[in-house]
């Protein structure tokens, strides 16, 4: 009976362990890994090739003028600046990335979700309104304003926002817990998808005339 026990012990904790290395990001192997163009001679780590450290140069690590603002072009009053691996190249398996986000007075950056990072905020200028929304079926509001110097987390996957309530511009710097997060705009994806999802769906799901849908289809939708 012991020794029953003791082997189903030992089972349960190899499957524990298991579980918890299937669950995280292996440990790099290496102290970078430098995404290259040009794939001859290559390694493919990641989702891009690698390459060689040796050919690896200051530049594949930096991004100048971070503290530029960016140029506001959309209609919802906001530009998102990246830092990513797709803007450093040397962020490849490093997992972490970083985003700027100019706000116009009474901008937003609307309803969004990073499928794969948790986002942690921090206002540098103005006054934010920001929330995100918990996963069915709570759909929980937590919401906060943030002034400048505060900071705010929006977990992985939550479609979350941010609001400048100024009335002068607001500027705030994201970090991002992967080195290439994605991005998800809610309305762009529903209404401006290529192709269009049906308007029967959409008016079944949102509970509203096809009219409406078909109005909202026809829009203009732009990448923030």
């Amino acid at each position: 009976m012991k020794s029953s026990m003791g082997s189903l012990f030992v089972v349960f904790f190899f499957a524990l362990v298991c579980s918890f290395a299937i669950a995280t990001d292996p440990g790099s192997l290496q102290d970078f890994c430098v995404a290259a163009k040009n794939p001859n001679a290559a390694v493919f780590v990641n989702g891009l090739f690698c390459k060689d450290p040796a050919l690896a140069v200051p530049e594949d690590f930096f991004l100048p003028r971070f503290n530029k603002p960016g140029v506001i072009k959309s209609p919802v009053g906001s530009v998102v600046t990246q830092a990513n691996v797709a803007q450093i190249a040397g962020l490849n398996t490093l997992g972490i990335s970083m985003a700027r986000i100019d706000y116009a007075p009474y901008g937003l950056n609307p309803p969004h979700t990073h499928p794969r990072a948790t986002e942690i905020l921090v206002v540098l200028e103005g006054t934010l309104h920001v929330g995100f929304v918990t996963s069915n079926p709570e759909n929980k509001l937590f919401t906060k304003v943030l002034h400048k110097g505060d900071v705010f987390v929006f977990p992985v996957g939550l479609i979350h926002f941010q609001a400048n309530v100024g009335k002068i511009p607001a500027v705030a710097l994201a970090a991002l817990s992967i080195q290439n997060p994605g991005v998800i705009t809610i309305a762009n994806a529903v209404f401006g998808s290529k192709a269009p999802i049906s308007d029967d769906v959409l008016a079944k799901a949102f509970q509203v005339d096809k009219k409406v849908v078909d109005y909202l289809q026809s829009q203009f939708w732009m990448d923030n």
